[in-house]
């Protein structure tokens, strides 16, 4: 059976701290839970010239499925924390999720600050195989540079999905972790380290991802819980409705649930998700436009049968 991973950000908190104290990027190693066939650990080379190496989890598939869902975690980034959702994922659909660069084994081992960066190195995980279409999807500090990613990537994103976004106002809880975290930087362990200077920096950079959203023309779906006391819900239904966008933003409110959506059952996050694939255009058949020259009464449709010299 799978192991739990910690639930909630204290809990995070103590895995981070005990990982590191252990010496490992990973909190619990996905490899101890799930066979390689179901879930995999995987790397790719950072996009933008950068030469980092960043890691990821993926759901392997003998053949490509028609939907590669590609997750883009928030602060601190853990893809392992995906673990349980890749493994529930069916056969139709496959998944990557990255650990962002810096974090876990993803390098550098500093803190990559500038969301328009992340936005570069993270490009290369959008390569989708012939005829499939990717869905985009922005957890929590990862909305941000998702909008950018989409938007500098035309052609590659086929339905864009803000998870749980966290967008420059912190609520309650994630506030006193950013003030504490502050003031003992030189003292927590590297991926809480990164995540503070990440959510405490991200406000003044929020311009490039409204003026993004704003140029997509890809569906956009914000899902948020309305018990997030990380990343409030208001805040993210105030950027939908002020944001411009070509197609209206599609806000999903989920009641009772909190910042951690991927904590939940994974078949109500995969339910979720589904229900932002677009749906396959209907296609009718149409009279070719000559038939408005007169060609319908000389072949007797559309008029009465006398007329017709029936």
């Amino acid at each position: 059976m799978a192991r739990k991973r910690p639930k909630g950000v204290l809990a995070m908190g103590w895995a981070s701290f005990e990982s590191a104290v252990r010496g490992r990027t990973e909190h619990a190693p996905t490899s101890a839970d799930y066979p390689d066939h179901q879930v995999r650990r995987t790397s790719f080379s950072a996009g933008g010239g950068h030469g980092w190496r960043i890691s990821a989890l993926e759901t392997p598939r003998a053949t490509p499925a028609p939907w590669k869902i590609v997750v883009i975690t928030g602060a601190p980034s853990w893809a392992e924390y995906w673990a349980e959702t890749l493994a529930e994922l069916p056969q139709d659909r496959e998944m990557i999720v990255v650990d962002r660069p810096g974090y876990a084994a993803s390098e550098p081992a500093q803190p990559v600050t500038d969301i328009r960066v992340q936005a570069q190195a993270l490009a290369p995980v959008l390569q989708a195989a012939r005829g499939q279409k990717v869905m985009l999807v922005g957890q929590s500090y990862g909305a941000a540079i998702a909008s950018l990613m989409a938007d500098a990537n035309p052609g590659k994103v086929d339905s864009l999905v803000l998870l749980s976004g966290f967008f420059g106002e912190a609520g309650p809880t994630a506030r006193w972790l950013i003030d504490v975290g502050l003031k003992a930087l030189k003292m927590i362990p590297r991926d809480l380290r990164h995540a503070v200077i990440e959510a405490s920096g991200q406000r003044p950079q929020l311009a490039y991802a409204k003026r993004a959203l704003a140029r997509l023309t890809i569906p956009i779906h914000m899902i948020h819980g309305d018990q997030d006391d990380f990343a409030p819900i208001e805040v993210a239904e105030r950027l939908a409705a002020e944001t411009v966008t070509r197609r209206p933003i599609q806000f999903i409110r989920t009641p009772g649930a909190n910042h951690f959506l991927n904590d939940g059952p994974a078949e109500e996050l995969l339910a979720a998700l589904e229900a932002c694939i677009p749906a396959r255009p209907r296609w009718t058949f149409r009279w070719p436009k000559f038939l408005d020259f007169g060609l319908p009464k000389a072949l007797g449709l559309g008029v009465p049968r006398e007329a017709a010299g029936a």
